[in-house]
């Protein structure tokens, strides 16, 4: 999430506040600031809260892939690759398999492709934005 989205998401917030304000009378003056601002808090951080990790699992030793809350095995990644920002609408658009896994963030350039080999799951490949695709291809490579 960049950080310039956060002055026009208060600049909104307060100006909804103020005409709010301005049509309910009744209202304490704080109370749709306050409450607005909140919501634009909230909304900003749920919009930033996809992250892609790789983590130890729960005590059995296995890797796992998280995005977000979605988690996978590292044991069955086949390969990966990073997607450029420049090849990235071809990977979303034409090249896109209906059954694939995506986690696009559109303020986010590069991506990460893993390629799935498990039988028993019907996605062929997970495509992840993040800001840092070669932390992640060497998490899951090691």
């Amino acid at each position: 999430m960049p950080l310039w989205w956060w002055p026009p998401a208060f600049g909104l917030a307060a100006l909804i506040a103020t005409e709010v304000n301005m049509g309910v009378r009744s209202l304490p003056d704080w109370l749709p600031f306050a409450m607005l601002f909140a919501i634009a808090t909230g909304t900003l951080l749920w919009l930033g809260r996809a992250e892609v990790r790789v983590t130890d699992g729960a005590g059995e030793g296995a890797v796992e892939l998280w995005v977000g809350q979605a988690h996978l095995p590292v044991a069955v990644v086949a390969r990966s690759a990073e997607v450029p920002a420049s090849a990235k609408s071809a990977a979303l658009g034409r090249q896109l398999d209906p059954a694939a896994f995506v986690m696009h963030r559109a303020w986010v350039g590069p991506m990460v492709l893993v390629v799935l080999d498990d039988a028993d799951d019907p996605t062929p490949y997970w495509l992840l934005s993040t800001r840092y695709p070669d932390r992640v291809l060497s998490a899951l490579r090691s």
